[in-house]
Parts: C-alpha cells; sequence; structure tokens
C-alpha cells in the first residue's frame, strides 16, 4: 500500500510513518522542510503548504492521503497572528490537496482528515458522531478544516474524517504541558474538575486509523477517543498517582488563564463524547483505561 501523509513531520506523521514502514508499506511525505530524507525509509517532497507542484507525479500509485497538516494547538501563547496561522494552515493545505488530486492523473482511493473533537463544542450534552459543530473558536476550526477537504469526495475519492480526542504520548502533544504543573507538585483538578478530559493512547489512535483504512466501506465522520468518559479531575488523580506526586491543588480557572491564557480553554472547559461509530465497526481499544494507557506511556 502507498501512503502519502501531509503533515509528516509532526509526532502523529512520524508515528503514523513507522507504523506503516513496519508493515512494509511505502510512505511519502508532503513537507515543508528543505532538507531530503527526514524520515529514514520514508520519501519526503517538499511543498509550501499552499500548493503541490507537479501533481500527477507527486500522487503517482498512491492509495491512500492522510491529511495532518496543520500548526499544532500545543503552541503557547495563542496571540491573534498564532489564531490565524492555525486556520489558514490546515485550510490552506487542505484546499491545496483537493486541487491537486483534482489535477493528478491517478486519484487515490481514500482521503483521511484529521480533525478534531472540538468541533463538537467544549460544553454541552454528550455528543456523537450525528451531533452538529460548536459555536466556540475550536469548534469553527474543526469545522473550517474539513471543509476545505470535503470537495474530494466529487472526484470520486472516499473520505473519512477522524474527529481525534487529545493524542496521549509522552514527549509531544498536550501532554507534556499537562503534566507540569504536577511535576511541579501543583497536581490537581483545573477548574472544579468536573467537565470532560477526552484522551487517546497513542498506539490506539494508530490502531484506528489502519483499522479504517482496511474498511473498504468506512466513510464519513468516527471519533477517536477512549470509550470510557474521563472527567478532568480523573485524568489529573490518575496522572498524579502515575508520577508519584501530589494530588492536593486545584488550579482555579482564573489562575490557568493567567498563565496559558485563550490556550487554557481546552483544560478549562470539556465534553463528553462517544466514539459510537469507530466501536460500531468492530474496533478494540487496547487502552480504554486512563490508568493502564499512562502506566504504558511512561513505563
Amino acid at each position: 500500500m502507498n501512503i502519502m501523509i501531509s503533515g509528516g513531520n509532526g509526532f502523529l506523521g512520524r508515528a503514523l510513518s513507522d507504523s506503516f514502514l513496519a508493515t512494509g508499506d511505502r510512505v511519502d511525505i508532503l513537507t515543508r522542510r528543505q532538507s531530503p530524507n527526514i524520515l529514514p525509509g520514508v520519501k519526503s517532497v517538499h511543498w509550501d503548504g499552499k500548493k503541490i507542484n507537479n501533481p500527477s507525479e507527486v500522487f503517482e500509485a498512491v492509495d491512500v492521503v492522510i491529511q495532518l497538516a496543520g500548526k499544532t494547538l500545543a503552541s503557547w501563547p495563542w496571540t491573534a497572528s498564532k489564531k490565524i496561522e492555525f486556520l489558514e494552515s490546515r485550510v490552506r493545505s487542505g484546499l491545496a490537496l483537493v486541487e491537486a488530486i483534482k489535477i493528478a492523473g491517478h486519484k487515490p482511493s481514500l482521503f483521511i482528515q484529521q480533525s478534531g473533537i472540538n468541533y463538537y463544542g467544549l460544553e454541552g450534552e454528550p455528543a456523537d458522531e450525528t451531533t452538529p459543530p460548536g459555536g466556540d473558536y475550536l469548534a469553527s476550526l474543526a469545522d473550517r478544516q474539513e471543509e476545505a477537504t470535503q470537495p474530494v469526495e466529487a472526484l470520486g475519492v472516499r473520505r473519512i474524517v477522524t474527529r481525534s480526542a487529545v493524542v496521549l504520548v509522552r514527549r509531544a502533544g498536550m501532554l507534556p504541558l499537562m503534566a507540569m504543573p504536577v511535576a511541579l507538585f501543583v497536581g490537581g483538578p483545573v477548574a472544579g474538575g468536573a467537565q470532560a478530559m477526552p484522551w487517546i493512547h497513542l498506539k490506539d489512535w494508530l490502531a484506528a486509523v489502519r483499522h479504517l483504512i482496511k474498511m473498504d466501506n468506512a466513510s464519513g465522520v468516527y471519533n477517536l477517543i477512549s470509550p470510557i468518559s474521563t472527567t478532568n479531575a480523573d485524568f489529573y488523580r490518575a496522572l498524579c498517582a502515575q508520577l508519584h506526586k501530589p494530588y492536593w491543588f486545584p488550579i482555579p480557572a482564573f489562575l490557568l488563564n493567567l498563565i496559558l491564557g485563550e490556550m487554557s480553554v481546552m483544560l478549562v472547559c470539556g465534553r463528553f463524547v462517544s466514539p459510537m461509530r469507530l466501536l460500531d465497526s468492530g474496533f478494540k481499544f487496547h487502552f480504554d483505561r486512563l490508568d493502564l494507557a499512562l502506566a504504558d506511556i511512561f513505563m
């Protein structure tokens, strides 16, 4: 199988590349970096995130395109210019991929658009794949990101949208930021701790993506999130236990807002979300319990 990954230099892209290479698949990544052969065994194709040169050559024999491109939200602080970059990096790269596929002689059979469960908004009743988008900034960001690649379906390409929770990995993404107060002995619930803390282990995220690729009839939206609901208090209690630190210091919302600014909404607010369609497809989680996930990550 031939895989094309945009945003292949991020931790998810690198993890996907390693996973596919381990099973003998070919992996190409679209990267804005100039240096070739960034990952061993992976072909790097340079682009600017806005346009793909020679699309017929780039997409020759590509079976699956996985769109991960977009500036990480785990980038403090969220300035006005950075929020524009969050949006433009996602929308422009998606539009560029669709346009390139339209021009290319060979078209992939599957397009996977990575998105986030922030699509549903940060507050409200428990959500599933049928829930409409929320009305806050992060929901709008996810909605615009998904909208950019929807036209690929009119080209005869099957599309899957993976709305992912926070993907837990030890040294990348949100987990290092979330673990920082715990390491400083001020671990405790944030803003009361009753809000949802959505997560998925990196290994389950990888397995879910591969599971969906193997399903010839899979299309539409799938939530990639642990099936066992976790509150913010549950999360920090488990994280403190795993790191052998005290769980005792409640962090008020105003304090977190002073430190992180608008980025704090990712911890202060949270909506419970179900992976209904993923479970219905027969997928089995290896790490549905948070304590087992953290034990594996920090082993």
